[in-house]
C-alpha cells in the first residue's frame, strides 16, 4: 500500500516519495486551457496548498513527476518551454503586527525568492514595487511568468477583531495584488487561494480580471475527495481499516460518509476533507481531526465579537445565492462567516436561494467543542459530559441539572452579560452535544415546537426551557412551561412503541444564575 501523505503540501515530495495521490491534474488542466486568471476560496486543510504546488510543477515542466497522471502529456510538452513560477505563501511570511511590518515582510520574501533563483533585482521599499521588479526581471529573461498566491487573506484574518488594523492590512494587499493587473501582459497565469471570498470593494478592487471559481460547478471537486475518488484510491486502506475495526467494508464506508463527507460548494458535488480522511485511515479511529489540527484564532475572535450563541439555528439555513458578495470577511454575517470558515456548507441550491447546513458529524462536533472551550469557556465540559450521559440515560434529571449548574458556575461573571433564554438553552445543548448525546433543538410537533429532544435507544427526554429574570418569577415560569407541554402534547409525538418518554421543564433563574427543574 502507498503511504498516506498526511501534512504533505509539496507535490514534488509527494510524488518522489511515492505517497498516495488522488489525481486532480485533469481539473487543473481544464483550468489552464480555459483561462488565465483565477481565484478559489476554500476552508483550511482542504488541499489548496497542494493544488498550487501541483500547478507549479506543471508549469515548470517537471514531467517525471506526472507519470500515469491525467496531465502527463501536457507536462511533457511544457518541459520543452517551462515557465518561471512565482509562488507566494502569505502564511509563511515572517511575523508582522502593523501594515509597515507586513510591507517589509513582503519585500523580504520576494528578495529571498530572487536570491534563491540567482536573480538580481533592484532594492525596493514596497512589496508592490518588489513584485513588479521581480515579474519584469523574470519576463525579460524567460518570458511570461506564472504567479501563484496561497492564503491571500491571512493578514486580514489575523486582525479580524480589529477593523482598523484589518483595513490597514487591506490597503497594503490591495496595492500588492494590484500589480498583477498592471503586469497583465507579462503574466501567463495567475491562481490565488484563500479562506474568504473577496468582495468587489476589497483587496481585489483593482484587479477585476480574476475569474472566481469558488462556487463554479465545473470546478466543484478541484480540491477534496469525492465518494468515487475515496473508494478507488483508498481501496486497500478501506479494507485494512474495516478489518481492524471488525466491521464490514460497507458498514465502515457508511460511518465514514456520515462522519466526514458532505462538503459542497455547488449544492451537488459532495466532498470529503482530505486531512480528515488521511488522518482517519492513519489512526483507524473516528475523531475530530479537522478541529484538532488547529482551530484558527480568527474564527474564535469573530464568534465572540458577533455573539453567535446557538449553532443549531444554522441547520437548513436559507440565504440568498449572493450571500457572500456584500461584505468583507470581518464584517460578514454569521452564516457567511461560518460557510467561509468551513463550518457550514451548501446543502441545496435552487435558483437564487441557497440552503446551508453542517456538512457532517465531525464539523458539528468541532463547532460544539469550540463553543464550549472558547465561547462559553467551560473548562470542565469533558468530565461534565461523561456524567451527563450517565445521569440522563438513568433518568436522573435532578443530577443532570446539577451538572448543568456546575458548568454555569464555572463561567466568569463578565460572560453572563446580555444573556437570555436562548444563551442558557444553547449552553445546555452544547454540553449534551459535547458528551456525544443525540440531541435536537427546536423540534416541531403536530401542535407546536419543543425546545429540545434527547434520544437514547429506548428513552426520549423532551425539555422545555423558560427564562426568569428574577427569582420571584421562577414558580410562574415553571407552571407556564408544564402547561405548555401538556396542551401541545409534546410527549405524545414521541410516545413510540418500546420507547419511554420523559418530559421536563427547566427554568433558568437569571438573578442567581442557576437552573431549577
Amino acid at each position: 500500500m502507498q503511504k498516506l501523505p498526511i501534512g504533505v503540501q509539496s507535490f514534488t515530495s509527494l510524488r518522489r516519495d511515492d505517497l498516495l495521490y488522488v489525481d486532480k491534474t485533469a481539473q487543473l488542466l481544464k483550468l489552464i486551457e480555459n483561462g488565465r486568471r483565477y481565484f478559489l476560496s476554500r476552508p483550511r486543510r482542504f488541499g489548496k496548498s497542494l493544488t498550487l504546488s501541483t500547478l507549479e510543477a506543471m508549469f515548470s515542466g517537471k514531467a517525471e513527476l506526472f507519470r500515469g497522471l491525467a496531465a502527463e502529456g501536457w507536462v511533457k510538452e511544457q518541459y520543452k518551454d517551462p515557465r518561471s513560477v512565482v509562488r507566494i505563501d502569505m502564511s509563511s511570511l515572517r511575523m508582522y503586527s502593523t501594515a509597515e511590518e507586513l510591507n517589509n515582510s513582503l519585500v523580504k520574501g520576494l528578495e529571498d525568492f530572487a536570491f534563491l533563483h540567482d536573480l538580481d533585482i533592484p532594492s525596493e521599499r514596497t512589496g508592490s514595487g518588489a513584485l513588479l521588479k521581480l515579474i519584469l526581471t523574470l519576463y525579460k529573461k524567460f518570458g511570461p511568468v506564472v504567479v501563484l498566491i496561497d492564503e491571500y487573506d491571512k493578514p486580514i484574518l489575523d486582525n479580524i477583531d480589529n477593523l482598523e488594523k484589518a483595513e490597514e492590512m487591506r490597503k497594503v494587499l490591495r496595492s500588492f495584488y494590484g500589480i498583477l493587473k498592471s503586469c497583465d501582459e507579462y503574466v501567463r497565469f495567475v491562481f490565488i487561494t484563500g479562506i474568504s471570498k473577496f468582495s468587489k470593494m476589497g483587496v481585489f478592487s483593482a484587479m477585476n480580471n480574476l475569474l472566481d471559481i469558488s462556487l463554479n460547478e465545473d470546478y466543484a471537486d478541484i480540491v477534496g475527495y469525492t465518494q468515487k475518488e475515496l473508494e478507488e484510491n483508498f481501496a486497500e486502506w478501506i479494507d485494512l481499516t474495516a478489518s481492524k475495526m471488525n466491521v464490514s467494508r460497507r458498514e465502515m464506508l457508511t460511518r465514514v460518509k456520515d462522519y466526514y463527507d458532505g462538503f459542497s460548494f455547488d449544492g451537488k458535488t459532495r466532498l470529503y476533507n482530505p486531512f480528515s480522511i488521511l488522518s482517519f485511515f492513519a489512526t483507524g479511529r473516528f475523531s475530530n481531526y479537522w478541529y484538532a489540527s488547529g482551530s484558527s484564532s480568527f474564527i474564535v475572535n469573530y464568534m465572540r465579537s458577533h455573539l453567535i450563541s446557538d449553532p443549531e439555528i444554522y441547520r437548513h439555513f436559507a440565504v440568498s445565492a449572493y450571500f457572500l458578495d456584500n461584505y468583507e470577511i470581518e464584517r460578514a454575517t454569521p452564516e457567511s462567516f461560518l460557510y467561509q470558515s468551513g463550518y457550514l456548507t451548501i446543502e441545496k441550491w435552487e435558483e437564487d436561494q441557497i440552503t446551508l447546513n453542517y456538512p457532517n458529524v465531525e464539523v458539528y462536533k468541532s463547532i460544539t467543542r469550540m463553543y464550549l472551550e472558547d465561547v462559553y469557556k467551560v473548562d470542565s465540559y469533558i468530565s461534565i459530559g461523561s456524567e451527563l450521559w450517565k445521569s440522563l440515560s438513568s433518568r436522573k434529571l435532578p443530577e443532570t441539572l446539577e451538572l448543568y449548574n456546575t458548568a454555569l458556575a464555572g463561567i466568569s461573571y463578565e460572560d453572563f452579560s446580555k444573556r437570555d433564554e436562548f444563551w442558557y438553552r444553547s449552553l445546555f445543548l452544547m454540553l449534551l452535544r459535547g458528551a456525544g448525546i443525540t440531541v435536537y433543538g427546536e423540534i416541531h410537533t403536530h401542535k407546536g415546537r419543543a425546545d429540545m429532544l434527547v434520544k437514547f435507544p429506548k428513552l426520549s427526554v423532551i425539555f422545555e426551557f423558560k427564562f426568569a429574570k428574577t427569582s420571584s418569577e421562577v414558580a410562574q415560569k415553571m407552571l407556564e412551561g408544564k402547561r405548555q407541554m401538556e396542551e401541545r402534547e409534546y410527549a405524545k409525538s414521541y410516545n413510540l412503541e418500546g420507547c419511554e418518554v420523559i418530559t421536563a421543564v427547566i427554568v433558568v433563574d437569571d438573578e442567581n444564575r442557576r437552573a431549577v427543574i
